[in-house]
This record gives structure tokens, sequence and C-alpha cells, in this order.
């Protein structure tokens, strides 16, 4: 336990005081982590490339499909057809809401940072035209980029974590659907109505000096019905794959037969990804040549790669601590304790997070360091590993405070002072981590 200790204030060393970059800080203690355990030297570089391989073989394939889906839209103005639909439908009173909403199914293939500069136009737009704090209208936005970023393959850190725990991705895309939603109402619509109210904060002066917003790169934008349609796609496939497995449990149907076999294929994960990709390129074909969705594809990898990598070596820590036996010693020190295990994998994200800032770093570190507890606890069944996955996830989101590279983006684009990003913006990371842990913990008792 010493060692498990001494390696992760090493890997927090490394990252806030020497600024090392996350990938070389996890390999460099991975490797020094396996010498000081014991593990033979010639089992140290299988041992690392190992872990390293492994959580590479699903996390690249989901990241950089989902990236690719994500850009794509974004490219071809689905975004703003799908915000812009929805605030007209919900009218002004709800078009905090609507933002939200369009924010939720944006967020699903496309990454937090990415995304909320995508929708940033769109919603001083909606602010200048309703009027009120500017509050109001981008901490929906946000807010959904941040819990569906923290809580939904194919997101690299629930990817990460999920694998590593050996969770089933469709599954856990459902399970954490199901925690994003009621997540997201409470701790970020309702608290930014609640602090809009509070605390005025007026539209940027970077966008009002900027003239019109020009309404789309594109002159002429995908329909809603194709946008709600490619985003709602992998959806589908994936509750096929469940639901099917649900069948086959229950004795319903015979899951031993080639069609039904043949369908859950089409509902894994990255198979969902793939076709929905392509649907994309069909659908948008257009609004784009090909050649210019290839290109639109191939830059889209390009941002993911430092992502990728950081997951990666997570899985090379979590590989040397099953590797060197230090995992069992932390479970045994959790059963002396009592304490359970989803409440123990929550308080070390959180631990992490509030240390070195980054959401990634913490998720993939406390499944690598809660991984072989989980796998010595008997009784728990893919809900649970599931649920363990939403909590580890709310404990890497909450307490987003200076050295989270989010809470400079937030407080830079909306132009508020460090004091004010507290009050808001960390309140709100904060109220996300807690009512989706505590959704966690609820649905981890019933089921």
């Amino acid at each position: 336990m010493l060692i498990a200790l001494s390696a992760v204030i090493i890997l927090l060393v490394l990252i806030m005081k020497f600024r090392v970059h996350a990938f070389v800080a996890l390999t460099l203690v991975s490797l020094l982590t396996a010498l000081v355990t014991g593990i033979e030297v010639n089992k140290i570089l299988p041992t690392l490339l190992g872990g390293f391989g492994s959580t590479l073989a699903s996390v690249a394939l989901l990241v950089g499909l989902g990236a690719m889906i994500g850009r794509l839209l974004e490219i071809t103005g689905g975004a703003k057809v799908l915000a812009d639909t929805l605030v007209n439908k919900f009218g002004e009173k709800r078009a905090p809401f609507a933002l939200g909403i369009a924010s939720l199914l944006f967020g699903f293939p496309i990454f937090f940072d990415a995304g909320l500069v995508v929708m940033l136009p769109i919603i001083f737009s909606v602010a200048k035209q309703f009027g009120g704090s500017v509050l109001r209208y981008a901490f929906p936005s946000a807010g959904a980029f941040a819990v569906m970023h923290a809580f939904l393959p194919p997101h690299p850190g629930p990817v990460a974590s999920g694998d590593l725990l050996g969770v089933n991705m469709g599954l856990l895309v459902l399970v954490g659907l199901i925690c994003a939603i009621p997540t997201w109402y409470i701790a970020a619509y309702l608290f930014s109505q609640y602090s809009g109210k509070k605390i005025h904060v007026e539209l940027p002066k970077a966008f009002l000096n900027t003239g019109p917003i020009n309404e789309t790169a594109n002159m002429n934008p995908p329909s809603f019905g194709k946008v709600l349609f490619i985003l709602l796609l992998p959806l589908c496939l994936i509750l096929l794959d469940t639901g099917l497995n649900t069948l086959s449990v229950t004795k319903v149907i015979d899951g031993s037969q080639t069609w039904v076999e043949a369908l859950r294929l089409l509902g894994k994960t990255p198979v969902a990804l793939l076709i929905t990709l392509l649907v994309s390129i069909v659908l948008l074909k257009e609004q784009r040549s090909y050649e210019q969705i290839e290109k639109i594809c191939d830059n889209a990898l390009g941002p993911i790669c430092a992502i990728v990598l950081v997951t990666g070596a997570g899985g090379m820590f979590g590989g040397v601590l099953r590797a060197s036996g230090i995992g069992e010693a932390l479970s045994g020190m959790l059963s002396d304790t009592g304490m359970p295990v989803i409440v123990a994998a929550f308080f070390i994200s959180l631990a992490l997070r509030v240390a070195q800032g980054s959401a990634t770093v913490a998720l993939t570190t406390t499944a690598a360091l809660i991984a072989p507890t989980v796998a010595a606890t008997t009784g728990l069944s893919q809900f649970d590993l599931c649920f363990i996955v939403i909590a580890i996830a709310s404990g890497a989101t909450a307490l987003s405070h200076v050295n989270d590279s989010g809470f400079w983006l937030v407080s830079r684009f909306l132009e508020m002072d460090t004091k004010t990003t507290l009050k808001t913006w960390t309140v709100m990371e904060t109220l996300i981590g807690l009512v989706g842990f505590a959704i966690a913990l609820i649905g981890s008792i019933i089921l």
C-alpha cells in the first residue's frame, strides 16, 4: 500500500509541479512501480505493453469513430440546426432548456471542449435575443457536455474505466444515459436558472464586437430530421444488443441462434458507431463532397491523439498494479474498513481530481487502482460495474478548480473572473459529481 501511495504521489508531483505530460508521467510511474514491486525484469515490458494495448484496443476505436461523427455534424452545421429547431419549438421561456437538450444530444459523440466551442456562438445569439444573465443559457449547455463527457462512451474516460473493470460497453451507454439525464437536469439546468438570477454575467465583449454571427459555414445545412437520426442511430443499435441479450438471459429467445448473434453484433458499440459514421457520410454528402468529408474525418483524429495515449497509459498503470499484487492489498484494506467499493471508487477519483485537475487521468487511474478490488469482490453484477464507473466519473467531475483546463475554458469564453467562475462553474461541477454519485449509489442498491 505504501508503494501504491508513493506511485500516486510521484504521478501528481510530475504532472503538477514539473508539468510533465500525463502520458509520459503515467508511463514512467508504471515502469518504476513494476521495478519496485519486484516484477521479474523479463516480464516488465510485456506487462506494460499488455496493459497499454488492451486498453487501446477498445478506447482508440470508440473514441476515433465518435470524434469523426461529432466533427462531421459540427462542420456541416448540424449543431446549429439542432439548437435552432429546439429553441423555436420550446419558446423563449424554455430556451435554456432547449439549448441543454441540444447539447445532450450533440454531446454523445463530441468531446466537452469541442462541443462547447461549437455551441457558444449559438448560445450567445440566443442570450442576446432573449436577455438576462448569460449563465442561464451557457450553463445548461456546458453542464450537458460535461455530464455526457464523463458518463457515456465513446468518450475516453468512461471507455477506459469501463474496459479496466470489464464492463459491457453497450449496457454502460444505457446506464450512463439513465444517470446522465436527471444529473444534468438537477445539477446543471436547475442550478443554472438559480445562479442566473443571483449572478448577472454580461454577454462577452469579444462576442459583441464580432458583429452578426454567421448562420452557418454551409449555405445548405442538414435537416433537423437527419441530425436527430444520426444522433439516435447508435443508441438504437446499442439497445438492440442489450435488449436481445436480456431476452436471451430470460429464455424468451434462444441466444445461440444465428439471427440473434448477427443482430447483437450490429449493436456492439464499435460496430454501432461504425455504422453511424457510414450513414452520416451518406446523409451529409449533400453538404460536402466525399473528398471534403475524408479531410474532415482525418482532421478529427489529430486532437484526440493525446487523450487516447493518456488513457492507454492509464491502462498500462492498471496492468502493473494487477501484476504486482498492489490491487489485492488495496482490496484487503477496503474490506477491513467495510467501505463499499462504489464509495471508495468515488472518493479516490475525487481526491485525484482535486489534486491534479484532469478528469481523464482521475478516471483511468482510479479504475486501475480499483480494478483488482472489483475483480476480487463477489456478487457484483454488470449493473453494479456500470454504477461503479458512474461513481468514478462523478468523482472525476466534481470540484473543478484552477488546475483544470475546463475551468479556464469556461472562464475565458464567458469572460468571468476567477472568483465568479469558482462561485458558478466549480459549484455546478461539484453538484454534477454529487448528484451523479447519489444516483449511482441508489441504483447499485436497488439493482
